[in-house]
């Protein structure tokens, strides 16, 4: 490639196209024609040596050589464009912006609480609207602007919202201080024994991946509580003798009411990250919230 002769329109278009996969959708957003688009991208396709993307059923698919441009193109753009923004300050101290969170009821408690506390002293003039997050329907909903931000699981976010990871998450069980039969080193038979509230978010299930990792062990767990929620169950085991598998930083300030023990058997924990669609990524007071909460993540 005569990199001499490239166009830096070019590879803003190219970015374009492998988030839409749709040369009219492209041309919308970048306020061009399609003929125009169309013309680029046979040129890009000359300089890449590559289809980058072929027709389908409906718009287009991007080749292997495109999806692995995708990322290092987003970066080096992404870089120009903080360049050339750099003077647009956002002043947080004088700024007023509704933010919409969309998110399960643990990562309220556990990102968005101090978040909103933060907010209060650096911000006082942001708001935050929460979402219950519905996955199969995020990507329309970022699209229409109804959810600027998504805290969840980055590998079950559509290929075209942008990601961030925050951190990792492990399970780890619990039970009411003084519990009778829950201890350090307790035997995966024990565990099994115990009366379990287990969590279904879709509600009413008793069985988890768990239950599989305990199978295959040749246990089964004695589950007598379904819950909906993260949040009702730190609350009804420290007043009975339930024990519970629960994301750690959930009861982290729970040390009055609660013992925290190892899980006796590996159990897979997940990864918690930021999603956001493109119409978000270069707006100064969007930008600012998500370097605020990865900020508060790395501190907690």
């Amino acid at each position: 490639m005569d990199t001499k002769r490239l166009d830096l329109n070019l590879l803003v278009t190219l970015e374009t196209l492998l988030v839409e996969q749709n040369v009219t959708k492209a041309a919308a957003r970048l306020n061009l024609s399609q003929p125009a688009v169309s013309a680029q991208l046979n040129r890009l396709r000359h300089e890449f040596d590559d289809p980058l993307l072929i027709p389908a059923q409906r718009g287009m698919t991007p080749t292997a050589k495109a999806m692995e441009l995708l990322d290092p193109l987003r970066q080096a753009l992404d870089q120009v464009r903080a360049t050339v923004v750099s003077h647009r300050n956002f002043d947080p101290a004088e700024a007023k912006l509704t933010v919409s969170i969309a998110c399960t009821d643990y990562l309220q408690a556990v990102v968005v609480k101090p978040l909103v506390v933060e907010l209060r002293m650096r911000a006082p003039g942001v708001r935050v609207a929460l979402r219950n997050l519905d996955v199969p329907q995020l990507d329309a909903q970022m699209a229409r602007g109804d959810v600027d931000l998504a805290l969840m699981t980055p590998q079950a976010a559509s290929p075209s919202l942008r990601t961030r990871h925050l951190f990792n998450e492990r399970y780890v069980l619990i039970g009411r201080r003084k519990h009778p039969r829950l201890r350090e080193g307790i035997t995966v038979e024990e565990f099994a024994e115990m009366d379990q509230v287990i969590v279904s978010l879709d509600g009413g299930g008793f069985v988890t991946p768990v239950d599989s990792a305990l199978a295959d062990l040749g246990h089964r767990r004695n589950a007598v509580l379904s819950a909906a929620s993260f949040l009702f169950v730190p609350e009804i085991v420290s007043y009975s003798d339930f024990v519970a598998l629960v994301p750690e930083r959930l009861v982290r300030d729970r040390a009055d009411k609660l013992m925290v023990i190892d899980c006796p058997f590996p159990v897979e924990g997940f990864a918690v990250g930021m999603v956001w669609h493109e119409r978000c990524h270069g707006h100064g007071g969007q930008r600012w919230i998500r370097e605020a909460i990865v900020s508060l993540m790395a501190h907690t």
